[in-house]
């Protein structure tokens, strides 16, 4: 199974002729995983494959190329292999790519999350794998989320009494995914909500594949005091609800499991929701499948997570890819 680096973050199979989250000239198929902006391509020459949700959100974050939509496990045929996506369950739209080829099969996962978020399609596996590509960010054994329940919990309560206490609620999180999978748990509270402009187009993209987001538009600075505001983590110093005085914040990412993020932000209330999977479960996910090996990528330190696959004797390698800790 031979490949090489192709772009940023992405992978290119030199023997198939293909390409996952990264464009290469020679690829005749390029399989993109989700839509954040380090794993999509923008090069308007490409032929994409992907599902039809990572498709939309691709066009409204600029890319212009050719389109190929794929449905959740049906198979295309190509020359040198044949392939199918599951969900991936970390936002709307992401998959995992399945490939079978001379080789055996590969599973290449993305960015991937279970229990899933509950704005996006799932998360399911194949049953066997020969060759599996993770990502493993929080590839720490300090890294063990609560369950999906206790983290919607902890959002919606935070934005109740927040309001009850004449406050104006404030959630960081990332413009797509995070943002939207926060509105759609408070959506029940049926509080008008406004989330900033990034996140605002990406909106509708959820609302037409059957997600609600609640009572929602585009922040207005003149008119946010009262209402629950959603943002990225960067807008605060951008001068976001500014004009507020009285506003208690959130910050929702994996990251919020270190305590240093609350002096960093200036944060009232550290969410730790993530869009990835935990150690145990990235363990998990691995033992499940008990490939012949593991490749791991994004990870702050990718010796313990292959300590841990060895004590289960799954063979294991570090592909070094640009590290990005946005979550």
């Amino acid at each position: 199974m031979k490949f090489v680096k192709a772009g940023y973050h992405g992978l290119y199979f030199p023997d198939l002729g293909l390409a996952l989250d990264g464009y290469h000239s020679e690829a005749t198929h390029i399989f993109i995983s989700h839509a954040h902006a380090d794993h999509m391509i923008r090069n308007s020459s490409a032929n994409v494959f992907a599902s039809a949700p990572t498709l939309e959100l691709m066009e409204r974050r600029g890319y212009k190329g050719k389109q190929n939509a794929l449905q959740f496990k049906k198979w295309i045929e190509a020359d040198k292999f044949r392939a199918t996506i599951f969900p991936a369950g970390h936002i709307l739209g992401s998959s995992m790519i399945y490939v079978e080829a001379d080789f055996g099969t590969l599973l290449y996962t993305g960015d991937c999350r279970t229990p899933p978020s509950p704005a996006s399609e799932g998360f399911e596996l194949p049953e066997t794998v020969d060759y599996l590509i993770i990502e493993a960010t929080f590839g720490l054994p300090i890294y063990k989320w609560k369950s999906n329940d206790e983290l919607a919990d902890e959002i919606r309560n935070f934005a109740t009494e927040t309001l009850n206490n004449g406050y104006t609620p404030v959630f960081l999180g990332y413009s797509l995914g995070k943002s939207q999978e926060i509105m759609h748990i408070l959506s029940d509270l049926d509080h008008p909500i406004m989330i900033h402009g990034a996140g605002f187009k990406l909106c509708d993209v959820y609302e037409n594949h059957g997600f609600s987001l609640g009572n929602y538009s585009a922040y207005r600075r003149d008119e946010c005091e009262g209402k629950i505001l959603i943002a990225p983590s960067s807008a605060l110093a951008n001068g976001f609800a500014s004009n507020v005085s009285k506003k208690r914040v959130a910050y929702c990412s994996g990251w919020a499991a270190n305590e240093s993020r609350r002096w960093q932000l200036t944060a009232d209330k550290l969410i730790p929701i993530s869009d990835h999977l935990d150690f145990f479960e990235l363990i998990k996910v691995c033992t499940q499948l008990s490939p012949k090996k593991v490749y791991i990528t994004h990870t702050p330190n990718p010796k313990v997570v292959q300590h841990y696959l060895e004590q289960k004797n799954i063979a294991s390698a570090f592909l070094e890819m640009e590290y990005d800790s946005t979550d």
